[in-house]
């Protein structure tokens, strides 16, 4: 686990600038107390906190030195899983650090240095013969990286608060930085905040004194699917595998996130079937599940409560399974909400499936330094709500978005709260409906193909690229605050790339959602598990939780202080207040969770922060 930062200015010498690259390389502690490095030059100034699994520390910053010169730097966060098939081809020791691989990789191949590493990672080297900065992301995006030009060099990090610690930065938010947050856009390369952004997924950007440029070297193609439905079974059964093989690694077991669903349980029995090959070894698995007060009641979302399922799969692979079980005191902590902002960096909609996430990881992390997770399943087979409703599959926006609206919320995910005035002024509405438009012009469709299997190409592009840039950014950041390498086997290239070009009719060929998924692990699993029907990840159904969200609401009303107090919709929030019971359960109660999460996270990032609003 590791975070990176640094400073490039071509116009002053940073050697003496350590108090402030210290400063900002802190900010990172959390993504590894164990250890800190950084290094300094001239025009450049990097920083590394972090600690592998293993606990070996950091890997980097790394220099090459020549004639007594320094050549280049290199900095690698998150995982590379070709270390040493890398390491033969660059003629290496099997054990070299991630940075160095790296690094010898980009002098070997210049900035098609990516296209030879594989994994999840952010990457930033300096490259001393040229005076360039190179920063680099994952194909998919696993790994963030963002950065801030300067008038004369730019920062970066793993964190935007970690470019905020430098004076130069500023907390600034525009209307334009508020139609993202709230219109829940996942545009590649926006960084919420003014002047931040962030490398794209599949994407190289070299920064020099003549400016910024970029390079994309790797995005979603459109290929004929010719195999059949028995070799596209095997195939994707055969690529999820060997994803697994290479995320667990050699080192020490993690964990994995086992919910009973179809995708974290695929992903248990996989590990399960890859340690017995490679000798043996317990597979930990870790759930979360909620208190007496929370009996679990059956609605339009959640179909079936977890406990039931993880149990039939700890019996059947015998895992060493630990439960943590909340009650609503812990997700409305105070403490725990701080918490949740500080590692997110901006507000979210998501509520308590934020706390509890935050809550699972720091227990996790207890047991193990990394975990696996099913995430992104739904994206890359079409296990999403949306996609089952034809009215939400036609609608002329992002599918997540008409999801909000088909649940009552009216502008974006999270802004019903926000006044009126303002609500004018960003039209969030507008704004998805924008970005939906930019992202139908960039899918890679294929000739002669029916309408429905065009339209579900074009819904599991914005899977695959939006809904993603806000997906793994939130268990990414979340398990970082706690020291928890998080590590995602459905986001491999080969596999996402594959099922994308899989017809839909193929991905559904028995009319369940994910059906090509529970035949290719259908002989791994209990039938229970493999037949459940999806059910997302819970959340609390203790009416508390929403006497807790209108207690909030009520608080910011009464302080003249509150940050986003002039930004809200007193009218509207005072309706909430009155009746909390719309915050309850169901469809509605998730679009209105998302508003009054959305607000609330509002005013405490404006305060803890101390972001300025420009409209």
């Amino acid at each position: 686990m590791s975070g990176i930062t640094g400073w490039i200015d071509h116009m002053r010498d940073l050697e003496c600038e350590r108090a402030t690259l210290l400063a900002m390389t802190g900010t990172l502690a959390p993504r590894g107390p164990e250890a800190e490095r950084v290094w300094l030059s001239g025009r450049a100034a990097f920083g590394m906190r972090g600690s592998n699994p293993d606990g070996r520390g950091p890997q980097g910053p790394w220099t090459l030195h020549e004639a007594g010169r320094t050549v280049l730097t290199a900095l690698v966060t998150g995982s590379l899983y070709d270390t040493v098939q890398l390491a033969a081809e660059l003629r290496l020791p099997a054990d070299v650090t991630q940075s160095e691989l790296a690094g010898r990789a980009y002098l070997r191949w210049g900035e098609r240095f990516t296209e030879h590493l594989d994994g999840a990672f952010a990457a930033a080297l300096w490259d001393e013969r040229t005076r360039e900065l190179v920063l680099a992301r994952d194909r998919l995006g696993n790994q963030p990286l963002y950065y801030y030009p300067l008038p004369t060099g730019v920062l970066f990090g793993s964190e935007r608060k970690a470019i905020l610690a430098h004076p130069a930065a500023e907390a600034v938010i525009d209307a334009d930085g508020l139609r993202e947050l709230f219109g829940y856009a996942g545009t590649a390369g926006h960084g919420i905040l003014k002047g931040f952004w962030q490398v794209r997924p599949g994407h190289v950007v070299r920064f020099g004194a003549d400016g910024e440029r970029s390079y994309r070297y790797w995005q979603l193609t459109a290929e004929e699917h010719t195999d059949d439905r028995d070799t596209t079974i095997a195939r994707v059964r055969e690529l999820l595998g060997d994803s697994v093989r290479r995320t667990l690694g050699t080192g020490d077991v993690p964990g994995i996130m086992l919910s009973g669903g179809i995708d974290s349980s695929a992903v248990t029995a996989l590990a399960h079937k890859a340690l017995a090959e490679r000798g043996g070894g317990t597979v930990h698995t870790f759930t979360v599940s909620y208190g007496e007060a929370d009996e679990f009641k059956k609605d339009e979302i959640w179909g079936s409560p977890d406990a039931p399922f993880v149990q039939s799969v700890v019996k059947h692979l015998g895992t060493e399974h630990t439960d943590l079980v909340l009650d609503t005191a812990d997700i409305v902590d105070p403490a725990i909400r701080a918490a949740v902002l500080r590692a997110k960096d901006v507000p979210s909609p998501l509520g308590n499936m934020n706390t509890s996430l935050y809550l699972l990881c720091r227990a996790v992390r207890e047991h193990v330094g990394s975990v696996l997770l099913g995430e992104i399943a739904d994206a890359v087979f079409g296990g999403f709500a949306w996609v089952h409703n034809e009215k939400l599959v036609q609608a002329p926006t992002l599918p997540w978005v008409a999801m909000g609206h088909f649940g009552g919320g009216k502008h974006g995910l999270g802004g019903d709260l926000l006044a009126p005035d303002l609500l004018t002024e960003l039209d969030l509405n507008g704004y998805a409906g924008d970005a939906y438009a930019d992202g139908m012009a960039q899918v890679p469709r294929l000739d002669g193909e029916s309408s429905r299997t065009m339209r579900m190409r074009e819904i599991t592009y914005f899977h695959l690229t939006r809904w993603l840039e806000t997906l793994l950014s939130h268990d990414e950041s979340l398990g970082s605050a706690n020291g928890l390498q998080t590590r995602m086997p459905f986001c491999d290239w080969r596999l996402v790339n594959y099922a994308y070009n899989v017809p839909w009719e193929l991905k559904n060929f028995d009319g369940r959602e994910k059906s090509l998924l529970r035949a290719a692990v259908a002989d791994l699993l209990p039938d229970d598990v493999v037949n459940r029907a999806k059910s997302p990840y819970p959340v609390t159904q203790d009416p508390a939780y929403g006497h807790a969200l209108t207690s909030g609401l009520s608080a910011l009303l009464a302080d003249p202080a509150a940050p986003a107090r002039e930004l809200a919709d007193a009218t509207g929030v005072r309706a909430l207040i009155d009746d909390p019971s719309v915050l309850d359960s169901g469809m509605r109660a998730w679009v209105a969770r998302a508003n009054v999460e959305m607000l609330l996270g509002l005013n405490s990032w404006l305060r803890t922060y101390g972001v300025r609003v420009e409209l």
